[in-house]
């Protein structure tokens, strides 16, 4: 059972009561993967040019993104295996064999 509060006034007390959402029903905005990963691109080119201007200590946290990312397109792929897609498929958009898409992947589970 969901319940909801409104305020009544100005005052903090709230009137309570069941069978109401507490999340509006409108639309989230969504934001397409391209327009992400555009975004993450000019995020990544802008800290580069903050290190390159001379914060030498965050060249080991830049270093460090390789392993996110390389953790996250591992987590994309599993869940593009997971919902049925094969090593064509995945390999396809990344020019690559499908070979060796298993291969840098697919790991035991192959």
């Amino acid at each position: 059972m969901q319940r909801t509060c409104t305020v009544q006034s100005a005052m903090p007390e709230r009137d309570c009561t069941d069978n109401q959402t507490l999340t509006s029903n409108s639309p989230r905005r969504v934001v397409e993967n391209d327009q992400y990963a555009a975004f993450l691109q000019r995020a990544i080119r802008a800290y580069g040019r903050r290190i390159a201007a001379g914060d030498v200590e965050a060249l080991a946290d830049a270093v460090d993104l390789i392993d996110e990312l390389d953790a996250a397109i591992a987590h994309a792929v599993n869940g593009l295996r997971a919902q049925g897609y094969s090593w064509t498929d995945i390999a396809r958009p990344l020019t690559i064999s499908r070979q060796a898409a298993q291969q840098r992947w697919g790991g035991e589970n192959a």
